[in-house]
């Protein structure tokens, strides 16, 4: 049988710590969605002066919104928040105040 060598253990220990560390610091995903339809859009729809001039007040407006969290399936998100705060952030072994 083979001994794994302690240089080993600990530097794979302090890998999970650090994913454990990144993971309760990070930021929820942020997508471009349109607000009626749920559709992911590309990023420029949600940033100033998107929306790709073809509407009638110069390009200045943005057809989307972000959306935090949840996952897309074919196009059509689901299962997060148009609100950062609703959105819950905590990784493994995180305390977190559950959102909805």
């Amino acid at each position: 049988m083979r001994r794994l060598r302690s240089s080993t253990v600990v530097l794979g220990g302090m890998g999970v710590l650090a994913a454990t560390i990144t993971a309760c610091g990070s930021e929820p995903d942020k997508r471009c969605v349109d607000p009626l339809t749920r559709e992911e859009l590309p990023r420029y729809e949600c940033e100033s002066g998107g929306g790709g001039g073809d509407d009638d007040n110069g390009g200045t407006s943005t057809r989307g919104s972000y959306y935090y969290g949840g996952s897309v399936r074919d196009k059509q998100v689901s299962g997060g928040s148009f609100d950062k705060k609703a959105v819950d952030t905590g990784g493994f072994g995180c305390s977190g105040s559950g959102g909805g």
